[in-house]
């Protein structure tokens, strides 16, 4: 299978970011359209469980790590409201310029209705986030902890940002612990995305020797299961650390609180 083959070529430590980023200044176009494709349309119940797990309240700041195209910094700005602070942080700059331009479409539509606070896009590395200790409310990542080359070193530097009593939180694929989700979700995962994805590819081409949207089911491949990245978050000196799996398990979120 052309996902397993790949899953062994996926770069580690300083060649996966150079490869990471490249891979998403191919794809960030197109990342938003086949991000409803792949999921079915899924991915808005995902960003809703997300809503409802990130404890703002108006007038919090909150950050958003490997914000890509800025779907979960914009939500955050609508629950810290007109008093609040958002940053989007990414490391490829073609993420944060359409992040940027759906931005400015939303703030159109909030200048007559109002209710948001202020976003603000920053070109940054999760390995080594550009803010001092205890600096946000809200410390999330959507998507993203598959793409790090460093998965404890971006989890702990998420804890070390946030505030005390203040959450850390991560959207990402996982692996279902059912095996009626789990087969056919593999078979569509790592089968049918990659065939949706070629489709895509003609236009973006590979990316070293991996197509992009074949990447993106390999990197599942080696992940973590839900209770290793639970871990994770308590060896960050995170409590309270829980994981619920949405649409069967095929998403995990999870939460974590520093300590107060």
């Amino acid at each position: 299978m052309e996902v397993l083959r790949d899953a062994e070529r996926i770069p580690t430590g300083g060649a996966k970011d150079r490869f990471v980023r490249k891979l998403f200044a191919a794809i960030a176009p197109t990342y938003d359209l086949m991000n409803v494709v792949m999921s079915a349309g899924s991915i808005h119940l995902w960003h809703r469980a997300f809503r409802r797990r990130t404890g703002l309240r108006p007038g919090d700041r909150a950050l958003d790590v490997c914000t890509g195209t800025g779907e979960l910094a914009l939500i955050l700005t609508e629950q810290v409201g007109p008093e609040g602070e958002v940053v989007g942080l990414d490391f490829s700059p073609e993420m944060l310029a359409i992040a940027r331009e759906k931005s400015a479409r939303r703030a159109l539509r909030r200048n007559r209705h109002g209710g948001a606070g202020r976003v603000t896009w920053v070109e940054g590395d999760a390995l080594d986030l550009p803010y001092p200790d205890d600096s946000f409310d809200a410390v999330s990542m959507g998507f993203a902890l598959r793409n790090v080359s460093d998965l404890p070193r971006a989890i702990r530097e998420m804890a070390r940002v946030a505030r005390p009593g203040g959450r850390v939180l991560t959207l990402e694929l996982s692996k279902p612990p059912s095996a009626l989700v789990r087969y056919p979700y593999f078979f569509y995962f790592y089968r049918v995305v990659p065939l949706l994805g070629r489709l895509v590819d003609r236009r973006t081409g590979r990316v070293g020797s991996i197509r992009p949207y074949t990447y993106l089911p390999a990197s599942l491949v080696k992940f973590p299961d839900q209770r290793a990245v639970a871990g994770l978050f308590e060896e960050a000196g995170l409590v309270d650390v829980s994981y619920c799996g949405l649409s069967g398990g095929v998403v995990t979120l999870h939460v974590g609180r520093k300590p107060a």
